[in-house]
C-alpha cells in the first residue's frame, strides 16, 4: 500500500464498459512526512474520496482483482481515507530507506 494525497480529477466519457460508474482521481504518492515521493498516477475511487484528501492505495494485481467475479484493467485502488498519520520509528523507517 502507498499514501498519497488526491490532486485531481479524470474524466473519461468512453471507457471499457467494465469501468463504467467508476470514479478516476490523480494521486500523488507522498512519504508520512507528506513529501511527494513519485509521479502522479490515476486511481479508482470507490469510497468517495476528493481533491485534497490523503487516500491509501493499492497497487498492481491487488487493484485489478478488487471484485471476486471479474479482473478490472486498472492498476491502482484507493482503500481509504486516511484521518491521521503517526510515525514514531526513526527517520530512516519514515524516508523508506530502513535496513531490515
Amino acid at each position: 500500500m502507498q499514501i498519497g494525497t488526491v490532486i485531481g480529477n479524470v474524466w473519461a466519457t468512453r471507457k471499457e464498459d467494465h469501468l463504467k460508474g467508476l470514479k478516476f482521481l490523480i494521486v500523488q504518492p507522498e512519504s508520512p512526512q507528506g513529501s511527494a515521493i513519485d509521479f502522479a498516477y490515476i486511481a479508482v475511487d470507490r469510497i468517495g474520496a476528493g481533491v485534497g484528501d490523503k487516500v491509501m492505495v493499492t497497487r498492481g494485481s491487488a487493484a485489478a482483482n478488487m471484485t471476486s467475479d471479474l479482473r478490472l484493467p486498472i492498476d491502482a485502488l484507493i482503500i481509504g481515507i486516511v484521518d491521521s498519520i503517526d510515525v514514531e520509528r526513526g527517520d530512516d523507517f519514515a524516508k523508506g530507506t530502513r535496513d531490515d
